[in-house]
């Protein structure tokens, strides 16, 4: 399998969904929705067994290693250093939403370092769960690092909403969420967000 035909998986756009048949020409056209977050992470193994152990996520595919040991090309598609490697990538289904993608690299400008939330290209992934204390309240019997909640929204557009953040054992931040009755912005947005539990 050539390497630029392995690549040319990881270049799908990640956009919100067009605005239908009256959408702006600046709009890419036929964006139909996100098909995959991706994350790197130091440990695949771990990671994959993080995913598959407390979130019930499903392995479907992986492939590797992917490098260029004397061109450019990880640097041109990529934006990494030219002499970077990915060691693996895996897949895995999550639920009824969008699939998450798992790098393992190895680079010499490779930063250990997480931003957080409020930093910028800070991130989370959120998981929608059916109950939400009962989600809680097992991750925390696994040993998983949780912060404040279930924090319920009372008030706002985001009111019936309920969340938890939690980490991974490698530090990085997902969230809980669960609205069962819904939003309250609902009941006035023409748009209404994609949920899970539709």
């Amino acid at each position: 399998m050539k390497i630029q035909s392995i690549l040319g998986g990881l270049l799908m756009a990640a956009t919100f969904l067009s605005g239908g048949a009256h959408a702006s020409q600046k709009k890419l056209p036929g964006v139909r929705g996100i098909d995959h977050v991706g994350f790197t992470v130091p440990d695949i193994t771990q990671a994959v067994n993080f995913f598959q152990e407390v979130l019930g996520c499903q392995k479907a595919m992986s492939f590797g290693p992917i490098a260029d040991p004397q061109g450019n090309l990880m640097q041109d598609l990529l934006d990494v250093h030219p002499r970077a490697e990915i060691k693996e990538i895996v897949l895995m289904r999550c639920g009824d939403g969008s699939n998450i993608e798992l790098f393992q690299y190895s680079a010499p400008d490779q930063k250990s370092e997480r931003p957080r939330n409020s930093d910028h290209a800070g991130y989370h992934i959120a998981f929608y769960v059916n109950d939400l204390k009962a989600a809680v309240d097992k991750a925390r019997a696994q040993g998983v690092k949780t912060l404040l909640g279930p924090f319920e929204v009372k008030e706002g557009p985001a009111a019936g909403q309920a969340i938890t953040y939690i980490f991974t054992p490698w530090g990085m931040q997902l969230e809980l969420i669960s609205y069962p009755k819904g939003m309250a912005y609902e009941k006035n947005s023409k748009v209404k967000l994609w949920a899970p539990r539709r």
